[in-house]
């Protein structure tokens, strides 16, 4: 059983394009809905005109072309009468699986997935030397399988004999060019990498808090608000995809690294997440993480779930991750019910500033509460003790508080005897015992 409808197409020069999903099972059509819902925002996203939604109930996929032999046949007259340039499924396609839909569709059809799409997507945005390595190597990687279909044109030109060898032998060429491109790829990426790692440790001083969170949560526009900067904020998918990093103060004396990162998405496939890890690396090493939350999404909970899953995954630890569940603005009320149970939440608007304060108040509590933060208070007529304190490292807030100089550092106690200083708590900063850590 199949069900189609139509979506009014855009004006403009975009592809026309048909979007097909699939439900086996007992799988809940709500779902799948909300899934090809959010590969028609990707689409747009690349540049194409949704006109055609397909979606086609099976027991299971069908390992020729997942949707049936039946249901192909009904989609290329469907193709033939809405001109479609292009069909994207929203399940992951085998090269041979691709081979057998291109067969049946007009000869003028491209037959894409989802990974394809969102490569597409991430070839368009990539801006820096680090993001553009990084999709030519996801691109490689996603080509190397399904390089078969790339030489059908042999066998339709003249048959097996006689183009047989040379299919096969530029096949073997190409993958072997391709393995040798991926290598120096993932060579001059290591070389990025540790380029990166050097620069973070120049700013190493000031305490580390990452953005994370499903595309389109938000981010950008969160990012904007903290650091007041001017950046790029979309109503798209993945308008982020360089990290990017400024400086935010938290009030208080507290001022931290801010850096936006590439947003989570929902079916992305492994090898895609792969080269993209280090984009996601700067929440692994960050003092904070915020993970940002659409909350006015009707499946935000899934995708609060997705988040968590990823940053597990990374080895982020829930103690060290603040959720941050935005857009308020667009609810009637926020319902103490929604906030995670267990987990530390503040609830903002990012683009009308409510509950901004509030998000900066927990995130300096988080940064100054964490393990290895000390605390000092010189008073400034101790100027010697003074000059010693402020040439220490790793300072991550400074303020007077009347007659004295308030520090709250990481620094350990051997640095701190070798400045001649002696670590006490300061009241109102932080509820944590002299020392820090516990």
């Amino acid at each position: 059983m199949s069900n189609s409808y139509e979506v009014e197409p855009t004006h403009g020069v975009a592809e026309r394009t048909a979007l097909v999903a699939l439900v086996t099972g007992d799988a809940p059509r709500r779902v799948v809905e909300e899934h090809l819902e959010e590969l028609a925002r990707l689409v747009d996203t690349a540049g194409g005109t949704v006109v055609v939604r397909e979606i086609q109930q099976r027991p299971a996929p069908d390992p020729a072309t997942v949707v049936g032999s039946g249901f192909i046949e009904r989609l290329a007259d469907r193709c033939r009468d809405e001109r479609i340039e292009v069909v994207v499924f929203d399940e992951d396609l085998t090269a041979s699986q691709v081979r057998n839909i291109e067969r049946a569709l007009p000869a003028t059809v491209k037959v894409l997935d989802r990974a394809a799409v969102i490569l597409d997507i991430f070839a368009q945005r990539a801006r820096s030397r680090e993001a553009q390595t990084q999709v030519e190597l996801a691109q490689l990687s996603y080509l190397l399988p399904r390089l078969t279909r790339r030489w059908r044109h042999l066998s339709r030109q003249a048959g097996g004999i006689g183009t047989r060898g040379v299919g096969e032998t530029q096949l073997e060429i190409d993958r072997r060019l391709i393995f040798r491109r991926i290598a120096q790829l993932k060579d001059k990426l290591e070389v990025i990498e540790r380029d990166r790692r050097h620069r973070r440790q120049g700013r190493s001083e000031l305490p580390a808090i990452a953005l994370v969170g499903y595309t389109n949560a938000g981010k950008s526009s969160l990012f904007r608000a903290l650091t007041r900067s001017d950046v790029l904020v979309e109503d798209r998918l993945f308008a982020t995809l360089d990290p990017r990093a400024r400086r935010a103060a938290l009030g208080d004396g507290v001022v931290a690294i801010l850096t936006d990162t590439v947003g989570f998405i929902r079916k992305l496939p492994h090898d895609l997440v792969a080269p993209f890890r280090s984009t996601l690396e700067e929440a692994t090493e960050a003092d904070l993480v915020l993970h940002v939350v659409d909350v006015a999404h009707g499946s935000w909970e899934e995708q609060l779930a997705v988040g968590d899953e990823v940053l597990e995954g990374l080895g982020v630890e829930r103690e060290r991750t603040l959720v941050v569940l935005n857009k308020i603005d667009l609810l009637p009320a926020l319902r103490p019910a929604w906030l995670p149970a267990g987990r530390e939440s503040v609830a903002v608007s990012a683009t009308a500033g409510q509950g901004l304060d509030e998000l900066r108040r927990a995130a300096r509590r988080a940064l100054l509460a964490a393990p290895g933060v000390t605390f000092l208070s010189i008073p400034l007529d101790q100027t010697d003790a003074v000059q010693r304190a402020v040439r220490l490292p790793h300072r991550l807030a400074q303020r007077f508080g009347g007659r004295t100089l308030e520090l709250a550092m990481r620094v350990d106690g051997r640095q701190l005897s070798k400045a001649g200083l002696d670590p006490f708590r300061v009241a109102g900063w932080t509820p944590v015992e002299p020392g820090g850590g516990h």
